[in-house]
């Protein structure tokens, strides 16, 4: 890959890092990497996303944008209330990098359409905000064998974790699914929506930015990644924890009775 001029003064800080550098910034515009979702952790995540330089990205969301949405959502604004938010995406992005090349899905993951979708992609980022996408998209993952970075947020906590199901540890154990961290989701109403609790806005764009670094880190190659780690922020206490996870004999992908779960 050869970078014009302008590309070169566009992505200077990337280049003089020696973890990135010019044969990083390559495999970022290489890459394509797939956005579930353009909500409150969507946002940052698409925008620094495409001012890293990643050659193609898609997103997949049915929604439009509201006038509640934009206390977290920052990619959209006033203007665009009542307009899909593929559309809204669409024009942020053009104005961020129009070296980027976006692929809108204006539909809804769902266990029947996930594996389709992910496919033609090299990452995916899920941003959702509901279980049964969560799964759906994870599972799909694992099949496709599809690296996953997976986030969540709460009132003023959020967590962020990355899954390669599909590969094994040096020591040749299995990498653990997304299955084996929450095994079943939890039962209807345990979990109140955001707009019954609520949520810190600006907590929003810390995950989705831990989420683009992540991505960044995952396609480059450098540091340690959440592969096996769950990354858990508490805004109240101003606290990062990591804890660790491993592979569930008995999660339905890859446990020693493994069973189809499509």
């Amino acid at each position: 890959m050869t970078l014009s001029a302008s590309e070169i003064e566009r992505y200077a800080r990337h280049l003089v890092l020696r973890e990135i550098g010019g044969p990083g910034q390559a495999r970022l515009a290489a890459a394509r990497v797939l956005v579930i979702g353009a909500g409150g952790l969507g946002s940052p995540l698409l925008q620094y996303l495409a001012a890293a330089g990643i050659g193609g990205i898609g997103l997949i969301d049915d929604d439009v944008v509201s006038l509640s949405n934009l206390q977290r959502q920052v990619i959209h604004g006033t203007g665009d209330i009542g307009k899909p938010k593929t559309n809204s995406v669409a024009a942020a992005l053009e104005r961020l990098n129009p070296h980027v090349r976006y692929e809108p899905h204006e539909t809804r993951l769902t266990a029947k359409n996930a594996r389709e979708l992910v496919r033609g992609y090299d990452i995916v980022a899920d941003g959702s905000d509901n279980f049964d996408t969560r799964y759906a998209v994870s599972d799909a993952c694992f099949y496709e064998k599809k690296p996953l970075i997976t986030a969540a947020l709460g009132v003023f906590d959020g967590s962020l974790t990355t899954i390669r199901a599909h590969e094994r540890r040096p020591d040749g154990s299995l990498n653990p699914t997304y299955r084996c961290l929450f095994p079943t989701p939890p039962p209807p109403g345990a979990v109140p929506a955001c707009a019954e609790a609520g949520v810190l806005g600006a907590l929003a764009g810390v995950i989705g930015s831990l989420m683009a670094i992540e991505v960044v880190r995952e396609i480059v190659g450098f540091g340690e990644g959440l592969v096996g780690r769950l990354l858990m922020v508490d805004t109240r206490s101003m606290r990062f924890e990591t804890v660790s996870y491993g592979w569930d004999e008995h999660n339905p992908l890859s446990g020693e009775r493994a069973r189809s779960v499509e």
